[in-house]
């Protein structure tokens, strides 16, 4: 009787090895489980792959794997890159006048109070495939020429000083449309002389390199 209740009351031994398989299949599918969540969040907020995004350490520092298609389109998002603003307050005077008769008998003058605008950047869009070569941790971009985006006059802030005609003569309907267009010639003039083009270059070389920095290129060049 005595061992017939031992036999009974003997725990079923426990092999190790069992334990061991189970706990790292369930580490091992936590661990994928984990590597599917990641790669979709960074697919979702940077649209590139995690495998290409994935850093390789070497030398102490991270290189990110992008290839060139990809610098290339996040290049080519940011678009007409606007990086400077030029604004000029100025009186434009314009003025018909009769070769024959003087002045107070038969002329048109308007002087003309403008508040202008020019905005100066680089169309990204623009950007070709062949502008942009990769080695390694290094990146070279030709990035398009700076140009003047947008002239414009402000409606609200620009009026007619004064306007003086002749005796023998009527405003001319005209002459207030052609010292607007002359204004616009003078505003972008001023702003060329100003140097608007060369810091709108240097101003879209550094968001493009910001850019570069976030995808992990330690050396930029711009050619």
């Amino acid at each position: 009787m005595l061992a017939s209740n031992d036999i009974a009351n003997e725990e079923p031994e426990v092999q190790p090895g069992k334990v061991t398989l189970s706990l790292f299949s369930g580490i091992l599918g936590g661990a994928l489980i984990t590597f599917a969540l990641v790669a979709v969040a960074v697919w979702f907020t940077t649209g590139i792959g995690l495998l290409r995004l994935m850093g390789v350490v070497k030398d102490g520092y991270v290189l990110i794997n992008v290839d060139q298609p990809t610098v290339v389109r996040q290049i080519q998002k940011l678009q007409r890159l606007e990086t400077v603003s030029y604004t000029m307050d100025k009186i434009i005077s314009g003025e018909h006048d009769n070769p024959i008769l003087p002045k107070f008998l038969a002329s048109d003058r308007l002087l003309l109070m403008v508040h202008g605008e020019v905005i100066a950047g680089v169309d990204l869009g623009k950007l070709q495939p062949s502008d942009v070569v990769i080695s390694e941790r290094k990146v070279s971009v030709r990035l398009p020429k700076a140009e003047i985006l947008v002239t414009r006059l402000d409606n609200e802030k620009t009026r007619v000083y004064s306007r003086d005609t002749g005796l023998f003569s009527s405003p001319d309907p005209n002459l207030e449309t052609q010292v607007r267009q002359e204004a616009e010639r003078q505003l972008q003039q001023a702003a060329l002389q100003d140097g608007i083009l060369k810091s709108a270059d240097e101003n879209a070389r550094s968001s493009v390199q910001s850019i570069l920095n976030g995808l992990g290129f330690q050396q930029i060049e711009f050619r």
